[in-house]
């Protein structure tokens, strides 16, 4: 395990999402956003992350107490951050944990809420799995990421899309090169369409998308491109879109690939709970299986 590539990988998923947060549902801006910044549909302040990383942090939680996924606590501990900041939740995750904190069980309660609004593939699942990526080795994480995807969204796609990515991430946590992790994860896809989008994915226009899959696409193509973890991070969330989403999954896996050092400092400094997410970072590191 190569802590500062685990340690890399959260604080990059919280670094995409507060620098791509003021530009999310959003045009491409006019002018390359390459700082932190406020601003935006939630008026957020320079640094602040959304969502993304409150969910990122909640499975940490939980991986990190439990030695494991729990689905149980970590349905728990999301509709904690859902109630205390419900402005940045999608309507997908909003209506799962509106219908957990109500006693539904959290696969009930997604598979209600995916025949409710005719489908689940939204990428909230896929955006806050990377913990799950760091946590377990590469014959793991297929498993683990579907379950971590189940207690929102139902769609089997958005759970595809999620371990595609967390495979990366452990692989690369692990000592691979980026393009043997991408090899891996595309050899372990199981939905067609993602695997048809990525195996030759410059041939796809890339869409900062909502739907799971487009999202995923499109991050783990900017990343696959990328010269560097700033480059990574600056082109995801200047497509506009769900620029933080993209931002998040992109600053993932470039964390996992060049580490916590190549996190530039003025986007470190500028990040709102630092010393919070740095050591949730590292227990989840040390808690990681091998």
């Amino acid at each position: 395990m190569h802590k500062m590539r685990a340690v890399g990988a959260f604080i990059g998923l919280a670094i995409g999402d507060a620098l791509g947060a003021p530009l999310e549902g959003l045009p491409p801006p006019p002018f390359a956003v390459t700082e932190m910044e406020g601003g935006g549909i939630h008026n957020t302040l320079p640094g602040q992350y959304t969502d993304d990383t409150l969910q990122a942090s909640a499975l940490a939680e939980t991986l990190v107490r439990c030695g494991g996924l729990e689905p149980g606590d970590f349905s728990r501990l999301l509709v904690l951050v859902y109630r205390a900041h419900p402005e940045f939740f999608g309507p997908t995750s909003r209506a799962v944990l509106d219908l957990i904190e109500g006693g539904v069980g959290p696969g009930d309660a997604a598979r209600m809420v995916h025949e409710a609004r005719g489908g689940s593939r939204s990428n909230g699942s896929v955006m806050r799995g990377i913990p799950v990526g760091i946590f377990y080795p590469p014959p793991e994480v297929r498993e683990a990421s579907l379950a971590a995807s189940r207690v929102t969204h139902f769609d089997p796609a958005a759970g595809e899309a999620s371990a595609f990515v967390n495979r990366m991430v452990s692989g690369m946590c692990r000592g691979e090169e980026a393009g043997a992790a991408f090899g891996h994860a595309l050899a372990a896809c199981r939905d067609p369409e993602l695997r048809d989008l990525l195996r030759d994915y410059r041939a796809h226009p890339r869409e900062p998308s909502l739907d799971a899959v487009l999202c995923t696409h499109c991050a783990v193509s900017v990343f696959m491109d990328a010269s560097s973890f700033r480059d990574a991070v600056v082109t995801a969330v200047n497509l506009g879109g769900d620029a933080d989403t993209v931002g998040a999954i992109a600053g993932g896996l470039a964390g996992a690939r060049w580490g916590f050092h190549a996190v530039p400092a003025s986007w470190l400094s500028a990040l709102q709970d630092r010393e919070e997410l740095l050591d949730l970072a590292r227990r989840l590191s040390r808690a990681s299986r091998a």
